[in-house]
């Protein structure tokens, strides 16, 4: 059965939007991602407003103290398995604000996190590479077997064809000068 939800989960990831006090540039890249022109539903991204629901939770921001206890709540609220992932360098360390009285720091320092996506903002392209390739270590690939080979008649090496060629053209010179 684990295998069947773990099939679900890689081809329909639900995820959830968390932003814990970014300046908006990673969230307009995260919309940017629903948008035809990108279009995560092709991987069966779905964008779920309910943590309840949710497989994956995307964090942007650097999570400032008033933030970081609803985001453990909401981390809590997922149901198992759970992923992470923290888009932009304010999430990944805390960016330009790090070291303010008020932020604590990247998501790391109040919940797990699975991967990581750098960049201020970082691009739509990146992001949905980081999230397929954090789909795709969910499930790796199985191993394809190789099919089996008939066996093929032997065939005569150019070179010892060419050799017994010329042993014959040389019997038959010395059979003519008889």
């Amino acid at each position: 059965m684990t295998d069947t939800k773990t099939w679900a989960r890689v081809k329909s990831p639900w995820v959830l939007h968390f932003n814990s006090g970014a300046c908006n540039g990673c969230d307009i890249e995260i919309v940017a991602l629903l948008t035809p022109k990108y279009d995560v539903e092709r991987f069966g991204v779905k964008l779920e407003p309910s943590p309840r629901h949710a497989d994956v939770l995307l964090v942007t921001g650097c999570v400032t103290q008033q933030c970081a206890e609803r985001l453990k709540a909401i981390y809590e609220q997922m149901p198992q398995p759970k992923f992470v992932v923290a888009i932009g360098a304010c999430a990944c360390s805390g960016g330009v604000f790090e070291g303010n009285y008020n932020v604590v720091g990247g998501v790391d320092k109040v919940i797990p996190v699975t991967a990581y996506i750098p960049g201020c903002p970082p691009r739509p392209e990146a992001i949905l590479d980081g999230v397929v390739k954090l789909l795709n270590a969910l499930n790796p690939p199985k191993p394809k077997k190789q099919p089996k080979q008939a066996k093929a008649p032997e065939v005569a090496k150019p070179e010892a064809a060419v050799a017994q060629a010329a042993q014959g053209i040389v019997e038959e010179e010395k059979q003519v000068a008889k």
